[in-house]
């Protein structure tokens, strides 16, 4: 019985899937609001991941479903490994919103106020990647109508964004 069968059996029966898997990846929704001037950002990242690489970088075990705050490691953790520099190589800097955890995914909240027009830049993405050689991160970039997704793997972690 493969993985994926037993985890989809798991979501119709209402249990919690199960938190194996064969594939190492990361999602970011990157999403300009203009009301606000600013991209909202959100990463989806697997909370069994998320969990073995805070706890080797710690040194302690991490549980992300306790009842212990860990914005002041997840935001660390994420500043560490996801920075936009716009076209003039200036790191744009972000605002750590919080995270919620949703099964078996946690989702991290960012927002990067953003006033000048949006002209593409360099962006780095490399959560887990010190800990998954197959780690992929996929960001959807979406700014006033116009969408693009950006693979980044161990080999590419860092890349030029434009629309």
């Amino acid at each position: 019985m493969s993985v994926v069968f037993i985890a989809v059996a798991g979501c119709l029966m209402g249990s919690r899937p199960l938190t194996l898997h064969d594939f190492h990846a990361s999602v970011t929704q990157m999403q300009y609001n203009p009301q606000e001037k600013a991209f909202e950002i959100s990463i989806r990242i697997f909370t069994d991941d998320l969990e073995k690489t805070l706890t080797k970088e710690t040194g302690k075990a991490v549980d992300m479903s306790s009842k212990i705050k860990n914005d002041d490691l997840l935001e660390k953790y994420v500043r560490a490994h996801f920075t936009y520099l716009n076209p003039q190589r200036q790191v744009k800097p972000f605002n750590y919103v919080g995270h919620e955890v949703e099964d078996d995914a946690n989702w991290i909240y960012l927002e990067m106020p953003y006033n000048e027009p949006f002209q593409g830049g360099v962006m780095r993405q490399n959560v887990l990647m010190e800990m998954f050689d197959d780690q992929v991160n996929m960001v959807n970039l979406q700014y006033q109508g116009q969408k693009k997704t950006f693979v980044f793997r161990k080999n590419q972690p860092i890349q030029a964004i434009s629309l």
